[in-house]
């Protein structure tokens, strides 16, 4: 598998301090281990989307939506990471709706391939991209995350202009 680049996670500190080995999200190897974690979901968790991060590895891992995205990955860097809703189709599962909001990692929406990669892998029909894009900017002045909404790359906390680069665990130069 072909590594795009690895995020660090930029979210609070305290919730770093929640990483358990025993809490870390199932990982999603094959069709079969899809498969086996699926059919342990009720009908109502299968309803609602699910934390996701493919680890360093590039393998797709699982967690309960309100999970964090820093436990879910063990505590270490991440390929990419969001939310992520299946449904069953004619017998295969199939990505119903997935995005790249995280804001522990905040991964730039060209970490597609990496996602789309492991889904693959785990035997899981998938859209062409993220159905829904989420794109996150540093401010270069007052050092806050912002999320870009309408190509509006403009501070929301100072009014100064955003980087049209992804920026947000690159160190000030």
């Amino acid at each position: 598998m072909t590594r795009q680049a690895d995020y660090c996670y930029v979210g609070p500190a305290e919730l770093k301090t929640l990483v358990r080995p025993e809490c870390r999200g199932q990982s999603m190897r094959s069709p079969a281990d899809f498969d086996k974690w699926a059919v342990t979901r009720t009908a109502a968790e299968l309803s609602e989307p699910f934390t996701f991060v493919v680890d360093a590895a590039g393998v797709l891992r699982l967690a309960p939506r309100r999970s964090e995205h820093v436990v879910c990955a063990g505590g270490g860097p991440v390929l990419s990471a969001g939310e992520i809703s299946f449904r069953e189709e004619s017998g295969r599962w199939t990505v119903d709706e997935i995005s790249n909001q995280s804001t522990g990692y905040c991964p730039d929406v060209s970490s597609w391939p990496a996602v789309a990669q492991a889904l693959d892998l785990a035997g899981i029909d998938r859209p062409s991209g993220f159905t829904h894009e989420v794109v996150f900017r540093r401010c270069h002045s007052c050092r806050q995350l912002n999320i870009v909404r309408e190509e509006d790359f403009v501070c929301v906390f100072c009014d100064e202009s955003l980087p049209r680069e992804w920026n947000v665990d690159t160190p000030e130069r």
